[in-house]
């Protein structure tokens, strides 16, 4: 998922996406494991989705973003002084 995409989306929806990429690399570690997997890259690929979603969530839980369709910024103390 692009960041343009997971920036438009919801604090709730970005939790459950979040859970289900977190499933979704469970799921490719115990493939390779076993000799399943057939595309090796897409584990690399959904941890970096998983980082992405961490970092946007930790963004929006600061304050450092704001959600889709607020329109007033919150001040940063830290970065007024």
């Amino acid at each position: 998922m692009k960041m343009h995409k997971i920036r438009e989306l919801t604090l709730d929806e970005l939790k459950l996406q979040l859970e289900d990429s977190k499933e979704e690399y469970s799921n490719l570690r115990f493939q390779k494991a076993l000799g399943q997997l057939n595309n090796p890259l897409r584990i690399r690929i959904v941890r970096r989705e998983i980082s992405r979603l961490k970092t946007v969530c930790y963004e929006y839980e600061t304050g450092l973003r704001q959600r889709p369709g607020e329109t007033e910024a919150k001040s940063n103390p830290e970065v007024n002084k």
